[in-house]
């Protein structure tokens, strides 16, 4: 039984959340509180597994008590409770940077109270069952997230990498001490060749593993980035403008039409899938508004089969820390055109749903902890260019 805390200053939300997770098999909720203070009384009487934070409460608000929190707790999953808002999607992101573990959004343009328990139940419960099942150190164990990088604009610590993979390496590097992996599938084509596009997906634990990534890369990167990383609308434009001022690279919530450059990130928007098509020479990016995948939208398959299709096997793609198997079909498309796919590892992630699942079909080319990933991907686009323009 996964046990849960409900912190919220609102009589009315922390009913709607105790009732949305009341008929929810395998989750107890042991305890409610009305502010972040209050909160770390219970969380140490009470114990619980998971605890669902709001972010504006009296006294101590939402994101100083997860920075309260982690002194003492260093991966007791937290996930917030915001509102669809730009504010919203701000604060929500300072709280993922002071170590929340994820998010939902409080339920709008609802029509009932019933319809908004359903909302809430159906965002919050998978998140639930993923974050409460992971084994947790004892309270005052050093934390599993590395310590963050410096943020100056401009000035970014590159961190060594593996060395790049060689020509038709079939295998799967794994960490030390990683359980073992399916060996990774045969392909069409011998890896090796020049990148010229990186394409990153990710999800639950994503924001942070996407600011370590690319504060590990340089601003003169000679190629494009193209992430899909599991948002809702507004989020991803501010999630977009906050790595652009924290790290080398310039960053950018893809719109219809942009010309992919090097040394620029496109941020897939939040309710529509990035996808790509040429003119002449030229890569443009398109917003679709097709189907959901995967129940998501931005889904990271869409993404991969797009650039499996312009890209072939130039494209390298990494599948970083996030909930369920988005990115596992689309990196079979990927490995079947000649691309190589990197894996994040289990003990890095803070769900190793997505880089599980491709690791476990055996489409990973290597696993890497989060810290040697930016290393990784910078060592594989300098194969087939000069020192002089990868620097």
């Amino acid at each position: 039984m996964i046990s849960v805390l409900v912190v919220d200053d609102s009589v009315v939300v922390r009913r709607l959340i105790v009732d949305a997770l009341g008929e929810a098999p395998g989750i107890q909720v042991v305890g409610t509180a009305a502010n972040g203070l209050l909160a770390q009384a219970k969380i140490d009487q009470l114990k619980p597994d998971v605890i669902t934070m709001d972010i504006e409460m009296p006294e101590m608000d939402g994101i100083e008590a997860v920075r309260e929190l982690r002194k003492r707790h260093a991966t007791l999953p937290v996930i917030m409770f915001s509102t669809l808002s730009a504010s919203g999607a701000t604060a929500t992101l300072e709280a993922l940077s002071a170590g929340a573990t994820d998010y939902v959004t409080k339920p709008s343009n609802v029509g009932s109270v019933k319809e908004s328990i359903a909302a809430v139940r159906e965002q919050l419960v998978p998140k639930i069952q993923a974050l409460g099942g992971r084994r947790r150190p004892a309270a005052g164990s050093p934390p599993l997230r590395p310590p963050a990088a410096p943020t100056r604009p401009g000035v970014a610590p590159l961190r060594p990498g593996p060395p790049p993979p060689a020509p038709g390496r079939p295998g799967l590097a794994a960490p030390a001490g990683a359980p073992p992996a399916r060996p990774a599938a045969p392909r069409r084509a011998a890896p090796g060749g020049r990148i010229d596009l990186l394409a990153i997906g990710s999800s639950t634990g994503g924001p942070d593993a996407l600011t370590k990534v690319l504060l590990g890369l340089p601003a003169d990167l000679p190629v494009p980035i193209v992430i899909t990383q599991h948002m809702p609308p507004v989020f991803t434009k501010m999630f977009a403008e906050r790595l652009d001022r924290s790290t080398p690279l310039r960053v950018l919530e893809a719109g219809e039409g942009m010309e992919l450059a090097p040394g620029t990130v496109y941020i897939a928007p939040g309710d529509r899938h990035l996808v790509f098509t040429r003119r002449g020479t030229a890569t443009l990016t398109q917003l679709s508004g097709a189907p959901q995948e995967n129940s998501c939208r931005p889904a990271v398959d869409v993404m991969f089969r797009s650039v499996a299709a312009l890209y072939g096997a130039s494209v390298f793609a990494a599948v970083l820390t996030g909930m369920g198997q988005d990115g596992r079909s689309g990196a079979k498309v990927l490995r079947d055109a000649g691309a190589e796919v990197l894996a994040q590892d289990e003990a890095s992630s803070v769900v190793w749903g997505m880089p599980g699942a491709v690791v476990g079909a055996g489409l990973a080319d290597e696993v890497l902890p989060l810290d040697r990933i930016a290393g990784a991907l910078l060592n594989r686009v300098r194969v087939g260019r000069s020192p002089a323009v990868a620097r």
